[in-house]
């Protein structure tokens, strides 16, 4: 019986399709810094910045993008697209879905992308993320921090239900849905429904904003790794991608956490070595600063220079104690080992910006940042206002491992 359980859970996995490869990428919004939207040009030099950073523990070869949307067109298709196409560049897609009834415009962008580029575009795709802390927004937590417009669970789902319909008979009917929010959301019982609906969730955890938990530098691998964990016990089994994670290397002290270049490197180092990099699906925040509104400043380089502020080695020991959290992929063991992110910080949303994790939030009570959340309005009010791979050696190798265990 327990070899056969073992089984069924490592093909329900392999059927999502969301556990073939632990990605490595960057997130990025559709304006830059003065508001003004990115175009081909703007997304080619940050594709092949992010391919060719030096020291880097792999390459990063992906992209997290928040809408569907060129910035302030009503349905074009984002010119990301184009430029991923040309760089050999994997697509977390991203849907907005807070403050509207309707997510039309960003399905027929899709629509568009795929009638103009094909296979060269949707073989790319390697998720699809149908909303941004929208949950988050509506919480206690989220009113209190005047984050914004949110969507609650029946507006997720419903929005879940529009896009497989989309997409039905179409080369992205099999790439895997989730959803992207700060660790609490997924650990609220009341937003279960949404979690049973999706094949990943996607995390946003920051431990730079869990004030009043000991968030100094020291201290945040443990913080880390106890929201992961929380996500994982709450999930399911559910594959979990970090969907933003980062330390900003200038800007404001927040309670015990001092944005400087050193901690920024502790943090990669910390987190994402120990943590993150080449075992679970991870986009960084970030390879450039893109929101104004955000004091802090989170980008590992300067001018997208391929030389980052910080040698990006990973080291061979780490500071932070393994504890009871386990650094393994679902993807490759099929296990859930998540980790939660406080609050969403690059934004995403139908043609604006995206930032960076950002500013103004108090997440002494959740951990939650709220500061995310506000670049994720910025870029959702901009176009609302304008009207898997497949799984190959990656999902044998998971087999031979539950036989390995006989």
């Amino acid at each position: 019986m327990r070899a056969f359980t073992t089984l069924a859970a490592v093909a329900g996995i392999l059927a999502s399709g969301a556990s073939a490869e632990n990605y490595l990428g960057f997130n990025s919004g559709s304006t830059k810094a003065d508001h003004s939207a990115k175009f081909k040009a703007d997304f080619l030099q940050e594709f092949k910045t992010a391919q060719n950073l030096e020291s880097a523990p792999g390459t990063f070869n992906a992209v997290r993008l928040y809408t569907n949307i060129q910035a302030y067109s009503k349905d074009d298709p984002i010119s990301a697209f184009e430029a991923a196409v040309e760089t050999k560049t994997k697509i977390l897609l991203g849907v907005w879905t807070s403050g509207t009834d309707s997510i039309a415009n960003e399905l027929n962008a899709l629509k568009k992308a795929i009638d103009k580029y094909g296979k060269s575009f949707t073989d790319l795709v390697i998720g699809m993320s149908i909303g941004s802390e929208d949950l988050y927004r509506i919480s206690e937590t989220g009113v209190k921090n005047e984050a914004g417009v949110g969507a609650g669970p029946d507006v997720l789902i419903k929005f879940i239900n529009d896009y497989k319909k989309s997409v039905a008979g179409t080369a992205l009917a099999k790439v895997p849905i989730g959803h992207v929010d700060t660790w609490d959301a997924y650990t609220n019982a009341t937003n279960k429904v949404v979690v049973d609906a999706l094949d990943w969730v996607g995390v946003d955890e920051y431990p730079y904003y869990e004030n009043g938990k000991g968030n100094h530098i020291k201290n945040a691998g443990k913080l880390f790794d106890r929201a992961y964990d929380a996500v994982a016990a709450a999930v399911g089994g559910k594959p979990i991608w970090i969907t933003e994670t980062g330390w900003p290397a200038s800007g404001p002290t927040w309670d015990q956490a001092e944005a400087t270049v050193a901690n920024a490197k502790y943090y990669w180092q910390e987190v994402g070595c120990r943590k993150l990099f080449n075992k679970v699906p991870t986009f960084w925040y970030n390879l450039r600063d893109s929101n104004p509104d955000n004091k802090m400043q989170f980008a590992i380089t300067k001018d997208l220079s391929t030389k980052p502020l910080f040698d990006l080695t990973c080291p061979t020991t780490f500071d932070t104690p393994t504890g009871t959290a386990t650094s393994s992929s679902p993807s490759a063991t099929g296990t859930q080992t998540s980790v939660t992110a406080p609050g969403s910080t690059a934004t995403g949303g139908a043609g604006s910006s995206t930032g960076g994790s950002t500013d103004s939030s108090d997440s002494s009570e959740t951990g939650t940042d709220s500061a995310a959340s506000n670049q994720d309005i910025v870029e959702g009010s901009a176009s609302l206002g304008k009207g898997l791979s497949a799984v190959t050696i990656t999902g044998l190798a998971l087999v031979a491992g539950v036989f390995a265990l006989f």
